[in-house]
């Protein structure tokens, strides 16, 4: 690439995620327990619903994850984080309607295999009392293959576990002792046999680009590395270093992080890389083989994404559990309480432990379809997305696109095509109403 303006402002711009829309640092306290006991009434009776479920601690914690979390080396804290869990679970399923069932379930953190095999035993109790659970229901669990082992694996597979979605980030020695994560290649292999030994459908792998002392010999390694495990899906993302938000991100030497340029550098190199091995790229920052359901998914224009990134499923509600869980819900958001002891404090009153959200009106719902559209398809038909409010969208893409140049296009129709499915958050960011509200801080563009 050439230092044009649509270059320049990969290299130099910081916009959001768009894991949602709006995104989570608009969130307030104007929404909060009350909005997601009444929200979640509203639900109709009989529909599906995802779980995604939040285990906010780990045995240690890496110095580059911006995700809520709390070390712990003690069984205690565990204890109680399933006792109060057990409480939450009861009260959300008391403010559900009749005959809700759950298609899919997320185990994110944290490290969720920080548990025990028999916490992980009482825990799927735990949401089978409480929820009922469709046939064939997707289940998924983010695991660390340095607190994995077959007891946990298990374990796992008796609450139903069909995805598994394993850390890597990078296997360079030098890298790791950069970002506090130290973990084999020979640790991860083992728990890769045990998952596959387990009959385990599906492996994801997520890896970082853009971390200190990373070159692209090194994440070339890494990825060949990766490929011998034959995952069927590889999440790579852009490295977000946000210490005013993390501050364990303090403790990375922020002189070692590749610059902008070499960012992009790294990022088209795994990309070439992972395209010549046969994956398919999905979105802005993952990849599939090609029979794997997001691969087919995003062939047939049925890609969401959420907070736990790219998914399958359709646009269903999604209940939050667990400390700094966001439910996405047709009325709006609402996060749980961050801190655990605020959500126990919160559980404990007999309170649903939302304590911060937003209410999605029609102008942010239609927003937010021809931002998801963008980020998913990299083509967004704006007056099909969004009706009578189509003639202010179809300008907001003229502009974006003109301060842009090169980076889509828009037909006489109204349909807006991107170049490379890369520029959307840029573009979305020009597009986005509510980024006029003011500064704010966001990660790389690229």
């Amino acid at each position: 690439m050439t230092d044009d303006p649509l270059t320049t402002a990969l290299l130099t711009a910081r916009v959001p995620r768009y894991t949602s829309y709006p995104p989570a640092d608009r969130f307030g306290p104007e929404v909060g327990s009350a909005a997601k006991t009444r929200w979640l009434g509203e639900i109709r009776p009989g529909a599906r619903i995802a779980l995604y479920l939040h285990v906010p601690f780990c045995r240690r914690l890496c110095w580059f994850c911006a995700c809520r979390s709390q070390g712990t080396q003690a069984q205690a804290p565990l204890e109680r984080y399933l006792d109060t869990l057990a409480d939450e679970i009861a009260l959300t399923r008391a403010a559900l309607p009749c005959n809700v069932e759950v298609a899919s379930l997320h185990l994110g953190g944290g490290t969720p295999t920080i548990l025990s095999a028999d916490q992980l035993d009482r825990l799927g109790a735990l949401l089978g009392e409480g929820f009922c659970f469709a046939s064939g229901a997707e289940v998924s669990v983010e695991i660390d293959p340095c607190d994995f082992g077959p007891a946990r694996r298990d374990a796992l597979l008796r609450l139903g576990l069909s995805r598994a979605s394993i850390g890597v980030q990078d296997f360079d020695p030098l890298v790791q002792r950069a970002i506090g994560r130290l973990q084999s290649a020979e640790e991860t292999a083992r728990a890769v046999d045990l998952i596959r030994a387990g009959g385990i459908g599906s492996l994801n792998v997520d890896l970082l680009y853009g971390l200190p002392h990373q070159t692209p010999a090194r994440l070339l390694a890494t990825l060949d590395t990766t490929l011998g495990f034959m995952p069927d899906r590889i999440a790579l993302y852009g490295y977000a270093h946000v210490p005013w938000a993390a501050k364990r991100q303090k403790l990375i030497d922020a002189t070692a992080l590749p610059g902008p340029r070499e960012r992009l550098l790294l990022a088209d190199t795994a990309r070439s890389r992972l395209m010549a091995a046969g994956y398919v790229p999905i979105g802005i920052d993952h990849f599939a083989r090609p029979g794997d359901s997001m691969a087919v998914a995003a062939a047939q224009g049925a890609l969401r994404r959420n907070f736990q990134g790219y998914t399958v499923d359709a646009d269903l509600p999604l209940v939050g559990l667990g400390p700094s869980a966001i439910s996405q819900l047709p009325q709006g958001f609402v996060q749980n309480a961050p801190a655990t002891a605020l959500w126990a404090q919160m559980v404990e009153q007999g309170q649903l432990p939302g304590a911060r959200g937003i209410v999605v009106g029609p102008a942010a719902r239609a927003m937010g379809r021809v931002i998801a559209a963008l980020m998913c398809d990299g083509r967004a038909d704006l007056p099909a997305l969004t009706g009578d409010l189509a003639p202010d969208m179809i300008a907001r893409a003229h502009a974006a696109l003109d301060a842009l140049p090169g980076a889509g296009r828009l037909d006489k129709d109204g349909v807006l095509e991107l170049e490379d499915i890369r520029f959307a958050r840029l573009v979305a960011h020009r597009i986005d109403s509510a980024a006029e509200t003011g500064p704010r801080r966001y990660s790389q563009a690229c």
